[in-house]
Parts: C-alpha cells; structure tokens; sequence
C-alpha cells in the first residue's frame, strides 16, 4: 500500500440545541428538518473518503492498519483514541461532566469504559458568546446539589467569554456547558460519556425529557480547586507558518497552523497525527501526488508519510493534534522549538 493522507467523511448527530443549517462549513446540511449539534469528524462510524480503506468505517479500517500507518507508539489493540467534532450550539447545551478514566474503566464498560478529557477550539464566535467551565471555588457538593434542584445549577459555573482562536481545556470531572452563538472543534477522548445535572426543561423530537444523571455527576465532579479553562497559548516563531500551542496531555496535543505560502512538513514516525482545516483551500501533495482540502475536513497523516507539502490558495489554518505517547520526549521536542519550563507547564495545565 502507497502510503498517502487519508479523508475522513463527517457523520452527524441531531441535538435539540443545535442548529437546522451548518453552512458555511457543510453546505448541503442546511433547512435540516431537525437541529443537528454535532458534526462527528472521526467517529467508529465515519467512513474514509480516500486511501486504501476508502468507503470502510474507522472502527473496521484502524485495526488492521500495519505500523507504517498507525506508528509505534499507539497501542495496537486499541480502539482510535481520538474524537474530532464540529459542535454547533444554538441553544445552551446542558450542564454536565464527563467522568474520568478509572471511574468509567468500572462503571461504565459497556459504553466503552472510557472516560472524556477534551478542549474546544472557537472557529467562530458571535460577540457575546461564552461558555461556563469549572465550578467557583467556593460551590460545595450541597450548594450544588440544591443548585440543580432549584434550576440554578450554571450560576455555580466560572463564566468565560469566547472569541474566535480561543481554546478551553475541559478536565474529565469539570462541570460544564456551552453557550450559543459558537462554532466549535471539539478534541477529546473517544468516548460519549455524558452526566447531565440539568437540561433546561427541553424536549426531544418525541416531546420527551432527556435522562439526567445527577448521582454519577456527583460521584466524578470536582469541587474546590479547578483546573483547565481558558487556555493561555504559546506562540513560537517558524518562518512562513505561525505557530500557537493550545493544549498537552496524555491524551492530546493540539497546536495551531496559519500560513499563506507553501509550507513543507514532516510526519513522524512514532505517530499518526490529525489535520483538521478550519479555514482556506489547496492542496496537500506528497511524493509525486496531491489532493484537494477544503474547511471542515479532517485528514490522517500516516506515521512513515514522511515530508509532505501544504499548498494554500489564501490564508489557510489547521489544528494539528496527536496523542504524545512519550510526555518527555515531547516535553524535549517542545524546549527544542524555544518552549520553556513555565510555558510547558500551562500547557499542561499542571
């Protein structure tokens, strides 16, 4: 098999605080009879568009997948670790946390027993636009509880204004929603495991209230000290491209590229990484072959690609993201690239 970036096609989720039209990122998804939220980029059920596994779905195509493909640092009876969505609010989504690893790996096996750390990037925002992240420090685990009885569970949330380029980091166990007038690229953990505390009253399309599931909210929510939030980057210097540094930790690193020119680049042996174009048109082109981009598109780059070129029409910008495997080997990379010991650490928000 030629080694060569892989497509991926979106699958979409309807949620009833999404939108009924997701132009200008998916033109034909629009007067949609019912709001979809989510547009899921590396979804079990998303279907390579390109490559040698085109037309097979992700779950069935990773596997497989020799070590020229996938790398040497994943795990290779793991399902793919990573789940890129383009969330589209509308409305406010519910208050909720995700639960972390150990607490899924013994409650929760039969929806995959894996827990959801994530961060969003804001592609768009709208003036206003914020999203609620971490309790306030002084919330206890009563407040709260009788915050969610009396409907008044997101004033014990941190307030945060969202602009477009800005990121959150969100914890597993860090209380949580999002507000409307957002375009959001979610990173996270593979995994859909959701405790709402608090849904607004709504209705489904069948008129019926969505579960809550207050008792595991509480058992994996954090009180007292927070971490994540508002993510301060880290900007470096690399000739035609600008570089920002968003998030590190053990299950992503995520990093910012905007260029207008011709940039070369390299895949690394170690690792597959993901390239998700937010915004411009061109072409990758690696040994004698090319391919369109376009925005909203997510492509694999495979571990052994080695150097391949991206060529923009205009203004161009990706989120480049990949599980680190080594955290000090990347730690090394990263302080070979000018990131020193205090930026390191907001990155990992330690």
């Amino acid at each position: 098999m030629n080694l060569s970036p892989l497509r991926l096609d979106p699958t979409f989720s309807p949620r009833p605080w999404g939108s009924r039209s997701l132009r200008p990122y998916f033109s034909e998804m629009s007067n949609l009879a019912e709001p979809i939220g989510e547009a899921w980029m590396t979804g079990n059920q998303c279907r390579f568009a390109t490559g040698p596994w085109a037309g097979r779905k992700l779950a069935e195509a990773w596997l497989p997948m020799p070590p020229e493909w996938r790398g040497r640092e994943i795990n290779p009876s793991a399902d793919f670790p990573l789940l890129v969505k383009f969330i589209f609010p509308q409305e406010k989504l519910s208050v909720q946390v995700h639960p972390d690893d150990a607490y899924a790996a013994r409650h929760e096996q039969a929806a995959g027993g894996r827990g959801k750390t994530e961060m969003w990037y804001a592609v768009d925002a709208r003036p206003g636009a914020q999203v609620l992240v971490g309790l306030k420090s002084s919330v206890t685990r009563e407040e709260f509880t009788r915050a969610i009885a009396e409907g008044t569970a997101e004033n014990c949330l941190e307030q945060i204004p969202m602009g477009r380029g800005d990121a959150v980091f969100v914890a597993a166990g860090t209380a949580h929603t999002i507000g409307p007038g957002l375009v959001l690229c979610e990173i996270q953990e593979n995994s859909d495991l959701t405790y709402r505390v608090y849904d607004y009253n709504r209705r489904d399309a069948s008129g019926q209230a969505r579960p809550l599931h207050i008792e595991k909210a509480l058992e994996v929510m954090r009180f007292g000290k927070q971490i994540g939030g508002k993510i301060e980057p880290v900007r470096i210097e690399n000739g035609a491209v600008r570089v920002t540094l968003y998030a590190v930790c053990q299950y992503f690193a995520t990093e910012n590229w905007t260029f207008a020119e011709p940039i070369e680049t390299c895949s690394s042996r170690e690792r597959w990484e993901l390239v998700i174009f937010l915004a411009g048109c061109g072409e990758i082109r690696w040994a004698a072959e090319r391919a369109r981009y376009a925005p909203a598109e997510v492509w694999l780059i495979p571990a052994a690609l080695g150097k391949f070129r991206l060529a923009p029409d205009g203004d161009t910008s990706v989120l480049r993201t990949y599980v680190p495997g080594d955290l000090h080997q990347l730690k090394r990379d990263y302080a070979a690239r000018g990131v020193n010991e205090e930026q390191w650490l907001r990155l990992m928000h330690a």
